[in-house]
């Protein structure tokens, strides 16, 4: 499956690359070109945070992993806390007891779990219009609810038992219980949690850069920082990745368009919903943007959808092609699961409120 999905991406890269050398006619070049273009900015979010990993991990490993040993799981559940592309898989793979637990907290986990904790839920806060926030939250109390579905089924394809993950998965789900209900009892107070734990990350994130680039330019080396180097060779491999992604998922986009348009008119969902679902599969921020010209019902949906389908197409997969091309196979089935089952309870209990 790796192999086939690698071929559609090169295959998408040659068409971006040669739409762009004819004047950009298609749009692919455009896609081809703005994903070089991501280059600067996901370095600025990821390399600062994968220099200082060693670090977090040495002081997790410490003050964090007896307890989570003592609680049944392993230690690598702490990397699912943060996006797979801000230092969650790094962080998971460090800590693991074992090397697969490490890869499915690290990728699956964070890329639904950790990726709502540490971009959609502090980023949409920022981006949304108030009027439109108690949608936006209760769309993703919905899409947390849903989220261990998909965490089921990534996990059942990786080669666990349903038993084993429900184990493992058990401190987290009780993290995301305790989540939801601080979005439904107090969302103003989670609303600015969430604000200080951004800034709290980015200062983190710039640290990290910071210590790299010093110690690249002096050349020096230290056992708790990741070379500079080396983490913008990580970095630089997802947008390789993304050359082809970015493209593939235009290309998807106009062909599913006119049936996803038809399920849209069935499901209720207004025009700007659907293409909302469809982009935010590729990045989040520009779908958030998008909620103010939605119905109710739609921003609803389409909250609860981005919790687990956030970035599937674009940074999420490239991220996993570069570093656990074997694990790409389960994030896609353990974010599309979620996202969708998310989706239709959303509709569902939109249909219910509004019947009289």
């Amino acid at each position: 499956m790796n192999r086939i999905i690698m071929i559609f991406f090169a295959a998408a890269a040659a068409l971006g690359g040669l739409d762009c050398i004819a004047g950009n006619k298609k749009g692919y070049g455009e896609r081809f070109e703005e994903a070089f273009r991501l280059l600067g900015p996901t370095a600025l979010s990821m390399t600062g945070m994968i220099c200082i990993s060693p670090a977090l991990s040495f002081l997790l490993e410490r003050l964090l992993a007896p307890l989570l040993r003592l609680a049944g799981t392993d230690p690598a559940l702490a990397g699912g806390f943060f996006a797979i592309d801000m230092g969650g898989y790094q962080l998971a793979v460090q800590l693991a007891d074992s090397p697969d637990w490490g890869g499915y907290f690290g990728i699956i986990v964070g890329a639904v779990f950790g990726c709502t904790l540490t971009f959609t839920l502090p980023v949409g806060i920022g981006v949304i219009e108030e009027r439109d926030s108690g949608y936006f939250l209760k769309g993703i109390i919905i899409g947390l609810i849903a989220m261990p579905v998909g965490f089921l089924a990534g996990g059942l394809l990786f080669g666990f038992s349903p038993l084993l993950l429900l184990c493992r998965l058990a401190v987290l789900l009780v993290c995301a219980l305790l989540l939801v209900l601080g979005l439904w009892k107090c969302p103003a107070r989670m609303v600015k949690g969430f604000r200080l734990f951004v800034r709290g990350l980015k200062l983190l994130i710039t640290l990290g850069l910071t210590i790299g680039a010093v110690l690249y330019l002096l050349d020096l080396e230290s056992r708790y920082i990741t070379p500079v180097m080396d983490a913008m060779q990580t970095v630089s491999s997802i947008c390789v990745v993304m050359l082809g992604s970015l493209p593939a998922a235009l290309f998807l986009q106009r062909i599913l368009r006119f049936p996803l348009q038809k399920a849209g008119s069935f499901l209720k969902l207004d025009e700007t919903a659907v293409t909302a679902i469809l982009i935010g599969t590729v990045s989040v921020l520009p779908a958030l943007t998008m909620l103010k010209d939605m119905s109710p019902r739609g921003r609803v949906a389409v909250s609860a959808y981005l919790v687990s389908a956030a970035s599937l197409m674009g940074a999420h997969i490239a991220f996993t092609m570069g570093v656990s091309p074997d694990l790409t196979g389960p994030l896609i089935a353990a974010k599309l699961t979620g996202a969708f089952s998310a989706l239709f309870a959303a509709l569902w209990m939109e249909r219910r409120k509004d019947e009289p």
